[in-house]
């Protein structure tokens, strides 16, 4: 645990998403949502640690997780939720969302962008206040690369990131106040990270889409070596590529079409993997975890699941062996980096 972080906060090995609880892609109903927060409380050792964003389902996510853990009876001290902050619930005024339509179905509500030290205090509170008795122990900025993407040009570029820096200022005036325990940062693009790091002081860090066994550049080994030395904790995400590496259509949420070379190379790349996993007796989805945890300074895997009987799949992962032979092997054909220094 790095010294930056409350002593009594630990970042278990496991970190579960709770994107389905905002019915990403499909709706579900309440009580089959309690059972998959009950089966993470069970199996999880020690504390249950929850990722949540008031994008979830315009606030829906929140909304859930605070109840169920409500009424299972959880004791807050036993939970820490991280909530990614950057989005505020809002009336519906159209038949879907307005902000991902056709991502989250059954919604209620729709919500806004508030990326601002005031917007983002704002979304603090309203993330708080659908938790209930919970409360938000770890804050950051949702998709800060998202955000910045999406300028029209160098001086709404520039206008955006100081936007970003004041939502930090905000996020550390409640971290000073006691009210939060840590500040960090999650986002797709790993650079944007970089770049926000070099200003702002952060407490931990999660990546996505970023470092799995298909795709681990260099330069972001070295950038996460860095932030070892630095004491700063790092949270892997999406580490099966949008679902491709264990039997998605979907390569990082885009759809992989054989009739496009580039995507028969990414089918050919998984043939591959599948057959050597074959081989040595092992799941893709072990192997996957098992790598993305190789690297000096990733603390924690996030996983998130719709399913309740995944959840202690995903836990028991955790502890599941790739001998040395295998990584040897897939150095040999070449669907690892031989270069990579783990």
């Amino acid at each position: 645990m790095t010294d930056n972080l409350n002593a009594s906060v630990q970042i278990p090995n496991i970190v579960f998403g709770t994107s389905g609880l905002g019915n990403l892609y499909q709706s579900q109903s309440f009580e089959s949502k309690k059972e998959i927060i009950k089966a993470v409380i069970e199996h999880s050792r020690g504390i249950a640690f929850f990722d949540t964003a008031g994008k979830y389902g315009a606030g829906l996510a929140l909304e859930v997780l605070g109840q169920s853990l409500s009424e299972l009876n959880i004791d807050p001290p036993k939970v820490v939720i991280s909530n990614k902050l950057g989005w505020f619930r809002t009336e519906l005024l159209s038949p879907e969302p307005t902000f991902e339509p056709g991502v989250w179905k059954d919604l209620k509500y729709d919500a806004i962008q508030k990326i601002s030290y005031q917007g983002i205090l704002e979304c603090f509170e309203q993330g708080n206040c659908l938790l209930g008795k919970y409360n938000t122990e770890f804050v950051s900025v949702h998709d800060p690369d998202e955000y910045l993407s999406a300028a029209k040009n160098t001086e709404d570029y520039h206008k955006r990131y100081d936007d970003v820096l004041e939502a930090y200022r905000a996020l550390k005036e409640l971290k000073a106040a006691g009210r939060v325990k840590a500040v960090g940062i999650g986002a797709k693009d790993w650079k944007i990270i970089e770049k926000i790091c070099a200003d702002v002081d952060l407490d931990w860090v999660m990546i996505a889409n970023s470092l799995t066994v298909h795709s681990h550049p260099n330069d972001l080994v070295e950038f996460l070596s860095l932030l070892n030395k630095k004491n700063i904790p790092v949270i892997n995400s999406a580490i099966f590529n949008g679902g491709f590496l264990i039997g998605s259509d979907f390569y990082n949420y885009r759809f992989v079409d054989g009739s496009k070379s580039a995507d028969r190379a990414l089918l050919k790349w998984r043939e591959d993997f599948f057959e050597l996993c074959k081989k040595f007796h092992l799941l893709p989805a072990e192997v996957c975890y098992n790598f993305s945890t190789r690297f000096p300074g990733i603390k924690s895997i996030a996983m998130s699941t719709s399913k309740v009987e995944k959840v202690a799949v995903n836990i028991a992962m955790a502890s599941a062996e790739v001998p040395n032979e295998f990584w040897e092997e897939m150095e040999r054909i070449g669907l690892i980096n031989n270069k990579l220094k783990v």
